[in-house]
């Protein structure tokens, strides 16, 4: 069993984040501290460094455990509540652009790559990306 099932998220992906600052190919864009990261939110997130790498090593560690997962999955897997007043509040998805950026920033340091199943598209963790994130500890 690897160390992606043993250590608690919140202390995984803090450990990773913290892994993925070191790497080139992570590099926040310079429109990210600007964005908000869902419809349902009212301001950008406030650490505007640290956000950025906790997400990638969120998604990377939902992609780990899913298998294969697209941006349509992950938008949903990060959206929230939007309160809309004296009306019912109503879910809204994620921000694709970020999420797609986070996974082309993946893609490019060889942690992912495009897969096809039947009707399926999406992306799966690389040899390579495997073997990093099991190499966390």
């Amino acid at each position: 069993m690897s160390n992606v099932y043993e250590i608690p998220a919140d202390k995984y992906n803090l450990k990773l984040a913290e892994a993925l600052k070191k790497l080139e190919e992570f590099k926040m864009p310079e429109w990210a501290v600007y964005v908000k990261t869902s419809v349902s939110k009212i301001r950008p997130p406030e650490d505007t460094e640290g956000w950025w790498y906790r997400r990638v090593a969120s998604i990377l560690r939902q992609i780990y455990l899913n298998k294969v997962v697209g941006v349509q999955r992950l938008r949903v897997k990060y959206g929230s509540k939007k309160n809309r007043g004296s009306k019912p509040e109503a879910f809204k998805k994620a921000s694709g652009k970020i999420i797609r950026v986070m996974l082309q920033q993946s893609e490019k340091a060889g942690f992912l790559e495009k897969v096809t199943q039947g009707r399926r598209f999406g992306r799966k963790l690389t040899k390579k990306g495997t073997e990093f994130l099991e190499g966390i500890k």
